[in-house]
C-alpha cells in the first residue's frame, strides 16, 4: 500500500508564497506522474501541475509562471513552489501519486488528504 502525505498548507498574504511538498511512502517500484489539484467544496477537482517521471510538467491555465512542480527522486517527494498567490488561488490541495508498487510491480492511484491554502490580508 502506499501512501501519500501533503505538507506546507496555511495562511499568506496575497502576493505572497507556499510551498506544498507531496511525499509516498511504501514499498515503491516506479512513479509514472505525481499531480496537483485543488478542489472547492462541492465542485470537481482541477488539475494545478503535474511532473512526469520524464520530467515533463503540465500545468493549470491559471497558475503558469507563478507555480512550479519540481521532484526529489530519491525521496520520492514532488513539490509544489506557489508564488504570486492571488485569493482566488485558495482551496484544498491534494496530491495524487501513479506508478507501480509491491512484489509483483502493480499499477496503484494513490491520493493524499490533502493540505488547505488560504490566501487573505
Amino acid at each position: 500500500q502506499v501512501q501519500v502525505v501533503e505538507s506546507g498548507g496555511g495562511l499568506v498574504q496575497p502576493g505572497g508564497s507556499l510551498n506544498l511538498s507531496c511525499a509516498a511512502s511504501g514499498n515503491i517500484f516506479s512513479i509514472s506522474v505525481v499531480a496537483w489539484y485543488r478542489q472547492v467544496p462541492g465542485k470537481e477537482r482541477v488539475l494545478v501541475a503535474r511532473i512526469f517521471n520524464s520530467g515533463t510538467t503540465n500545468y493549470g491555465d491559471s497558475v503558469k509562471g507563478r507555480f512550479t512542480i519540481f521532484r526529489e527522486n530519491d525521496k520520492n517527494t514532488v513539490y509544489l513552489q506557489m508564488n504570486e498567490l492571488k485569493p482566488e488561488d485558495a482551496d484544498v490541495y491534494y496530491c495524487n501519486v501513479m506508478g507501480r508498487a509491491g512484489i509483483n510491480q502493480q499499477f496503484f492511484d494513490s491520493w493524499g488528504q490533502g493540505t488547505q491554502v488560504t490566501v487573505s490580508s
